[in-house]
């Protein structure tokens, strides 16, 4: 049964689905606030300027879905954050994508530094084209972050080093499930949060929990090399009901040396919910595993300083 919430979503669509279209191609080439008594995961620890002051910052781009200042102002609260974090950050209207992309090429031919591109609705539509834009330039892309994008969205890129999309496949606003272009190597993370009855397209944008953790991983994503050890695995999650939306950057193959183990135990041991390692691996919670057996554990980007036993600390 569709609860009243998604009811009311629905009544606006045909509206938001008419403006939508209106898009001009580019070129080629959690819920804290929302979850009542859901746990949020924990914070990133905060980045040392000492370590980032000779460091480029990072340039971040966020854009507005169809009628972006009625319901895309989550934009402008993530916008806000990352300034205060120190971050040079802008909000646009999907509309003037191509001219804003014109502007970041311009941009990083003068200063080079890492690009976050950001956006909810068409305006994920928009953060795609927008890479494949840069691509077309050969300019790499730090992080493309989309939120509830549209149906029509295209492929990840090659040249994106880090993808995250949060979205709700049920939506009929957005629910672009997005998969990556053949041949891409970098990390990838996908989280519906269709079992969330709570969490609707227009609402999806403003979640405190996912902003605060964005502005913690753009801060420190001057710091922390896109190539990690291991091959990145994609992860791509239906997050249970009530559970805290936990940003993983990608997973990383653990090979097991000691028989005996469980993905239950492993979960104890990482400090994971356990569903994170049932659905990555597609195996029954209780299924005993063999030993040198491959087991996808997923895993957060952290600075080169930061140990294995830090980074499993932060998942929970």
């Amino acid at each position: 049964m569709i609860s009243p919430i998604r009811m009311t979503v629905f009544a606006v669509g045909a509206v938001l689905l008419a403006c939508a279209l209106t898009i001009v191609p580019l070129r080629a080439g959690p819920v804290a606030a929302l979850h009542e008594g859901g746990a949020a995961p924990p914070p990133l620890p905060a980045p040392e300027p000492a370590e980032t002051e000779n460091l480029p910052q990072p340039r971040a781009y966020l854009f507005r879905g169809a009628l972006g200042p009625i319901f895309s102002r989550g934009m402008d609260r993530l916008t806000d954050r990352l300034e205060q974090a120190g971050i040079k950050a802008n909000v646009y209207e999907f509309t003037i994508c191509r001219l804003i992309a014109e502007f970041a090429i311009r941009d990083y031919r003068q200063s080079p530094a890492p690009i976050v591109l950001i956006g909810h609705s068409m305006g994920g539509l928009c953060a795609l084209k927008f890479a494949e834009t840069l691509q077309a330039e050969n300019i790499p892309v730090s992080l493309v972050v989309t939120v509830d994008p549209a149906h029509a969205s295209p492929k990840v890129p090659l040249n994106v080093e880090r993808f995250i999309n949060v979205f709700l496949s049920t939506s009929v606003l957005g629910g672009g499930d997005i998969v990556a272009e053949p041949g891409y190597r970098g990390h990838y993370a996908s989280f519906d949060l269709k079992d969330h009855e709570e969490v609707t397209h227009i609402n999806i944008d403003k979640m405190d929990d996912i902003h605060a953790q964005l502005v913690n991983m753009i801060t420190q994503i001057a710091r922390v090399p896109a190539k990690a050890d291991g091959e990145p695995v994609p992860l791509r999650y239906v997050v249970p009901p009530k559970a805290a939306v936990e940003l993983w950057d990608s997973g990383t193959p653990l090979l097991l040396v000691r028989p005996g183990k469980t993905l239950d135990s492993l979960a104890a041991d990482y400090h994971l919910p356990i569903w994170s390692l049932v659905q990555a691996n597609q195996l029954p919670e209780s299924a005993p595993l063999a030993k040198g057996q491959r087991i996808i554990i997923p895993r957060h980007l952290l600075p080169a300083a930061t140990t294995p036993v830090q980074t499993s600390a932060r998942q929970q």
